[in-house]
């Protein structure tokens, strides 16, 4: 089970926050896409681009930022978080 905070940023504050969990039979890359995606539905953003800085950032510290470089389109806020939480029975 993967549960991932996600949190959009705009002049250094938090305006949206979801957590999505994920428990599906598959991969943890998997796992995490589906928790980004259920994540970028709910905020009703775009779906960013890994770029390999977020890679290693995610790889070390379970989290990573995106910011107007990791998506196409124009977007109206700084950045787009996202962390792996700790999930407690």
């Amino acid at each position: 089970m993967l549960k991932i905070w996600g949190k959009v940023i705009k002049e250094n504050r938090i305006i949206k926050d979801e957590v999505a969990i994920s428990d599906i039979e598959g991969t943890y890359q998997e796992n995490l896409k589906v928790c980004i995606n259920e994540l970028c539905y709910k905020f009703d953003i775009a779906k960013p681009y890994w770029l390999p800085s977020n890679l290693d950032e995610y790889n070390k510290r379970s989290k990573t930022s995106f910011n107007e470089d990791n998506f196409i389109e124009e977007i109206d806020f700084d950045r787009f978080m996202i962390e792996e939480i700790d999930f407690k029975d």
